[in-house]
């Protein structure tokens, strides 16, 4: 199988006018080199621009993680952290470009972290660091970073990521609840807006596929969620209208 070739393809089809996703010599180059196969179980329509599903989550697109990739803007040596590893090949790519020493990943599924860091070793990636975490606290032990991808979608970055990121550096996720446009804020503040996407949002302790959970009363529940409301005031709060749940 010329996968080689696959990929080229690819990345052309993503360079073309008619997609326009990646324009960045790096991503391009990186794109054409990772092996996507080795993320994807499907042998040569690993390099077909189409999601998969894994573990209850998204394998994005090349087209989607091209674009998300292309906003990033990573540059050799840079420390970056991927909150939403998934499968891994986002992260791979960005190892491409910066090093793999340079790179975390957190993600809040025990088993994809696993797959991710199996994915990763497989594919040549190994020094990447992946941990099971929640993504909205990412990972302050390795901060600052230069750069922070986040792949779920979120009203405002959360305060912990923010937190973390160097001074001059740069935080790219999808904005919204519904309707969302993919950002990237530098200092807290929007730098340039790259179009509508559409990402599932960030999922705290307990929201991730294959939890457990518990058969609440409706009661319950509202009392549940106001309660953690009350706990953890912020940017994951401020567009719930707690008076209006049911």
């Amino acid at each position: 199988m010329a996968y080689a070739a696959l990929r080229d393809d690819m990345v052309d089809s993503l360079e073309h006018d008619t997609k326009a996703v990646v324009s960045s010599t790096a991503v391009g180059e990186a794109m054409r080199t990772v092996p996507r196969h080795e993320f994807v179980d499907a042998e040569h329509r690993a390099y077909m621009d189409q999601s998969f599903e894994h573990r209850g989550t998204t394998v994005l697109a090349p087209s989607v993680a091209g674009l998300l990739l292309d906003a990033l803007d990573p540059q050799a040596g840079d420390d970056v952290l991927v909150v939403g590893a998934g499968v891994g090949y986002t992260t791979a790519v960005v190892a491409e470009i910066v090093g793999s020493e340079h790179v975390h990943a957190v993600d809040i599924n025990r088993p994809v972290v696993y797959d991710a860091r199996e994915n990763l070793e497989r594919a040549g990636y190994g020094n990447v660091l992946v941990e099971c975490r929640d993504g909205a606290d990412g990972l302050p032990e390795y901060a600052p970073y230069d750069r922070i991808l986040l792949e779920a979608a979120a009203v405002q970055p959360p305060r912990a990521l923010r937190a973390q990121l160097a001074d001059d550096g740069r935080v790219v996720f999808p904005r919204g609840a519904h309707g969302q446009d993919l950002v990237a804020v530098e200092e807290d503040s929007e730098v340039e807006t790259f179009g509508p996407v559409g990402f599932d949002p960030l999922l705290v302790e307990g929201e991730q596929h294959g939890t457990i959970v518990r058969n609440r009363t409706v009661r319950e529940e509202r009392e549940h969620a106001a309660r953690a409301n009350q706990r953890r005031k912020g940017w994951e709060h401020e567009w719930i209208d707690w008076d209006s749940q049911p």
